[in-house]
């Protein structure tokens, strides 16, 4: 799900890293103190869940767990993810530098739009009610980071566009797996630490 350094056109580019950095802003602000142990947990979930790579042709598939991070997070998901796709990009060469923005905007993006979309059903439900609507916040936040990178693709040029294709339909079993991860983690979280899902501060305000 990474793009690499000199894929994109510049105007993707420059426009991912602005909106990127509004998101840091905007996640940094709602980032409570007492969610910051949280947010590590989760950016180093992420660091470890999309370090492995599954072959599909001449492409790849990982997990990203980004609709969890947007559950428990709101907007503070922009830069726990951040933190996760910089070290990936620093120690092994996933995606790049000059793209790191729009990276961060495609994987956090959908993070905060199906946490945005699905934690007020989760707050406030039972677990087992909790753990379905976390799994479709799973597998909606997939969707769209597929969704999104496909879009970035296409929009840089004509000749992406297999490559679009390829992305969205590689990553259809990655966002059954991760419905049913996220589904099962909140499920756990809401018997043993359902305060995860306060709205300390106000989350996506």
């Amino acid at each position: 799900m990474h793009i690499v350094d000199g894929a994109l056109s510049n105007p993707v580019v420059i426009a991912g890293a602005a909106l990127t950095i509004g998101g840091l802003a905007q996640g940094l602000r709602k980032l409570p103190m007492e969610k910051i142990p949280v947010a590590g947990v989760l950016s180093a979930t992420f660091f470890v869940a999309s370090l492995i790579h599954v072959p599909v042709g001449p492409s790849s598939v990982h997990l990203i767990m980004n609709g969890l991070a947007g559950l428990v997070l709101g907007w503070a998901a922009f830069p726990a993810l951040f933190v996760g796709l910089l070290l990936q990009a620093v120690f092994f060469g996933f995606g790049g530098l000059t793209v790191l923005g729009v990276n961060t905007l495609l994987i956090a993006g959908p993070a905060v739009l199906a946490g945005l979309l699905i934690r007020p059903r989760v707050q406030d439900a039972a677990p087992r009610s909790a753990a379905i609507w976390a799994a479709v916040a799973g597998g909606l936040a997939i969707a769209l980071t597929t969704v999104f990178v496909a879009l970035a693709l296409a929009i840089t040029g004509d000749e992406f566009l297999p490559a679009a294709k390829l992305v969205f339909f590689a990553h259809v079993p990655v966002m059954f797996v991760e419905a049913m991860l996220t589904g099962a983690a909140v499920y756990l979280a809401k018997q043993v630490k359902p305060e995860l899902f306060d709205d300390l501060q106000g989350a996506f305000q």
